[in-house]
């Protein structure tokens, strides 16, 4: 397999059409929230709608709450001039009023950040649950209107090794005596809100368990030891792992993303939670040589330091459910994605001949 420098954006927005075709008409006219819309998943999930009002002519409203935007017209102007986009200046614990009554929610806020989990985690939990609580009850008072919440895979806790992956029907949980578990606790306390809504209310509400992601917009500076590994790569250094390299994680495409949030908003059963992630499992150390042999001369380094992270073992979504139920599959494989990422970032090298998709 050829893995060639000459991908664009366009292609995979092109192809995030082509995977979402059916779901346009349910969405032309429609007038959609998005809480966490200037992140990492945010900007995919711009990127696309743009793209479909650009290419299929769809008739689209979009209100992204963000508490600064200015900020993100700097970081993505293309999307701030986004024809229908309204950024709305706010925070998700305390929600402004919106321009309009909104006919579907996208709720992504509270970024996955260690150093907050770290160092500030109560601030981390209360975002998370008083902003959810927040978005459930503004869903509340427009009966109707269809409710994404993402979630994390972070809901189950360790993982045991011998689970390959993990199923949305698995009862373990993060470890509540830890402050380094707020992240997950609190996403769980979430989804306890999101079905106690569902149920009490009627809230058409359903939720994503996001596993890790690799692809454009992912920053290469932060605790994500893929975009570090990318940002080495790019530098012509050896990649270099800090730990023992044995925890195993999975790395869903962002485009992919992208194409399955926007299914289980309009096609996903209200009250059920999905995995959404990969299911190929790989080494923090395979995942260093992978990324040292698509971009570099294939130098790596593990020092062996002890592992800090929240999770030491195995990261892998069971995702059978969103297979059956939606039909969706993953078609971008890791060495692809990392590819991408780094042209998105501009990197640019000779074509690379013989590394498995």
């Amino acid at each position: 397999m050829t893995l060639s420098p000459d991908w664009t954006l366009q292609q995979d927005l092109d192809q995030a059409l082509a995977g979402t075709a059916a779901l346009w008409p349910a969405l032309d006219g429609a007038r959609l929230f998005i809480t966490g819309g200037t992140g990492f998943i945010g900007c995919w999930l711009l990127e696309v709608l743009a793209h479909a009002r650009r290419q299929l002519g769809t008739r689209l409203d979009v209100c992204v709450l963000t508490r600064d935007p200015a900020a993100f017209q700097r970081k993505a102007p293309h999307l701030a001039a986004m024809p229908g986009l309204t950024l709305l200046a706010g925070d998700v614990c305390g929600l402004p009023p919106l321009p309009w009554a909104p006919t579907h929610i996208i709720h992504a806020a509270t970024d996955a950040s260690a150093d907050l989990n770290e160092h500030n985690p109560l601030r981390m939990f209360d975002t998370i649950v008083d902003g959810s609580r927040a978005v459930l009850s503004l869903a509340a008072r427009h009966p109707g209107a269809r409710l994404l919440f993402l979630s994390s895979g972070a809901v189950y806790g360790q993982q045991p090794w011998e689970l390959e992956g993990v199923p949305e029907d698995y009862v373990g949980a993060p470890d509540p005596t830890v402050p380094r578990n707020a992240y997950g606790e609190a996403k769980r306390a979430a989804e306890m809100l999101c079905a106690i809504h569902h149920k009490q209310f009627g809230v058409p509400v359903v939720t994503a368990r996001i596993f890790a992601l690799l692809g454009p917009y992912l920053a290469l500076g932060t605790h994500f030891a893929a975009g570090n590994f990318i940002r080495n790569a790019m530098a012509g250094e050896p990649v270099v792992v800090n730990g023992n390299g044995l925890p195993v994680r999975s790395y869903l495409y962002a485009g992919e993303l992208a194409q399955w949030l926007l299914h289980l908003l309009l096609r996903g059963t209200p009250g059920r939670s999905y995995n959404v992630g990969s299911e190929h499992g790989v080494s923090i150390a395979a995942l260093a040589q992978e990324v040292a042999n698509v971009l570099g001369d294939g130098r790596i380094a593990v020092l062996g330091a002890a592992d800090t992270g929240w999770n030491p073992g195995r990261y892998v979504p069971d995702t059978r459910r969103i297979r059956a139920e939606l039909g969706l599959q993953e078609e971008v494989g890791l060495a692809q994605a990392i590819l991408r990422t780094a042209l998105w970032n501009g990197w640019c090298k000779r074509v690379i001949v013989g590394k498995a998709d």
